[in-house]
């Protein structure tokens, strides 16, 4: 019988490098934040809720391709393999899959580390026979997976569209590092939004109770522990709204009313006066037609074995191999 391993922190990506990522950012002549820094604990749990809202469509959609088509795509992957769940949060989008991939490890990789030892806690009482090799750490700028890690038959799972924070060029980039750790019988099955009415994907990101808000606005107590900012919530505002030349959402917080912020990037105090107005942009969510995206993945190497949608064309799923050398 296996037991989980204690979560694996990251070591490529230190203190001195975020704060270092946080700072430069402010700075910026078009002040901007990664995503990824959306993700502290409350963050997660916010994000969760969102989830769970009549407006945010990608979940519930995805999941119901999973549960019309999770026999297919079983058939087309085969058991036994070495599930690396990125961006993993509570789990739970990979357990669904579990009694039909039957998985011979699972490793959840997710940047919140208290979090994801929370989620593979639970997970492990439901399925014991499966060794759990849970992963804290930033794979947003590339990683190589450890040694504990089975190099057969590894199968990258990324559901949600989390690709669609990448810029296409960033996507392609991401997914040939993953198509470096796949290994020669590796493959990838990934959910994409797909473009739609852009009424739909505002609703989507800018929900009629405030949760997104939240979440966006989380950031800012996130960005204050790590790099002992002195943002004010209530100083910003949550926007966000589909730039349709650009095919993606974007989010931003956006100045109430001029605010000076101040911090330490470890080497020095900085500061940034921002007008009534300016903001800093905080995630792109990019949207592909299904054709759009078979492309890129065949740029990143990987060849498409089988795509999955809605009877709305609205979200894909899509199982790829690797392209051999």
């Amino acid at each position: 019988m296996q037991t989980n391993r204690p979560v694996q922190p990251a070591r490529a990506h230190g203190t001195a490098a975020v704060t270092a990522e946080i700072s430069a950012g402010l700075l910026a002549a078009e002040a901007h934040t990664s995503p990824k820094f959306l993700y502290d604990s409350l963050g997660s749990r916010l994000f969760e809720a969102i989830c769970e809202l009549p407006e945010y469509y990608p979940t519930r959609t995805e999941a119901a391709i999973f549960d019309a088509h999770g026999a297919a795509m079983a058939d087309d992957i085969g058991t036994g393999a070495a599930l690396i769940d990125l961006g993993a949060g509570n789990c739970a989008k990979a357990a669904r899959l579990f009694p039909l991939l039957q998985p011979a490890q699972y490793v959840p990789v997710d940047i919140s580390c208290d979090f994801l030892t929370e989620s593979v806690t639970r997970l492990q009482q439901r399925f014991k026979h499966i060794e759990m090799t849970p992963l804290g750490l930033d794979f947003s700028g590339g990683f190589a997976l450890p040694d504990s890690v089975r190099t057969s038959r590894r199968l990258f799972f990324y559901p949600g569209s989390s690709i669609g924070n990448f810029s296409p060029e960033q996507a392609i980039a991401f997914l040939r590092g993953l198509r470096a750790n796949a290994g020669a019988d590796g493959g990838l099955l990934i959910g994409v939004d797909l473009v739609k009415d852009s009424a739909v994907l505002d609703a989507a990101y800018d929900d009629a109770i405030g949760v997104t808000a939240a979440f966006n606005l989380n950031m800012l107590r996130h960005l204050n522990h790590l790099v002992g900012a002195d943002f004010d919530v209530r100083d910003w505002q949550h926007r966000a709204f589909f730039n349709a030349e650009a095919k993606r959402i974007e989010m931003h917080l956006e100045a109430r009313s001029a605010v000076t912020v101040r911090w330490s990037d470890g080497s020095a105090p900085r500061a940034r006066h921002f007008e009534r107005g300016e903001c800093i942009h905080t995630e792109d969510s990019y949207k592909y037609t299904r054709q759009s995206f078979v492309g890129l993945l065949e740029q990143a190497g990987f060849a498409t074995n089988r795509v999955w949608t809605d009877d709305n064309g609205w979200f894909a799923v899509i199982h790829a191999r690797v392209i051999p050398d």
